[in-house]
């Protein structure tokens, strides 16, 4: 049996506002086969706690296997090598 690859996504998704990189960082996890616990940041209050918490500047931010890979950028290159 595979194992199962999977994947937590933090993305901003505001009411007047989609980060487009957060869904490009989950279409790209799930077509490399991952299952994406997707943890939206729902208000600018959430991404600036997020980002302080975290020691970040941006979003989003993906973590596997409890390392952060970085942002969609830094996901892209974790992928091809």
């Amino acid at each position: 049996m595979a194992e199962q690859k999977t994947a937590i996504l933090y993305r901003m998704v505001l009411p007047e506002h989609t980060c487009p990189f957060g869904v490009r960082a989950k279409q790209m996890l799930e077509a490399a086969g991952f299952t994406v616990d997707d943890r939206i940041l729902a208000s600018r209050d959430e991404v600036e706690a997020f980002k302080a918490e975290q020691g970040v500047a941006t979003t989003p931010q993906i973590f596997i296997d409890d390392a952060r890979i970085g942002g969609s950028d830094e996901l892209e290159r974790y992928l091809a090598a």
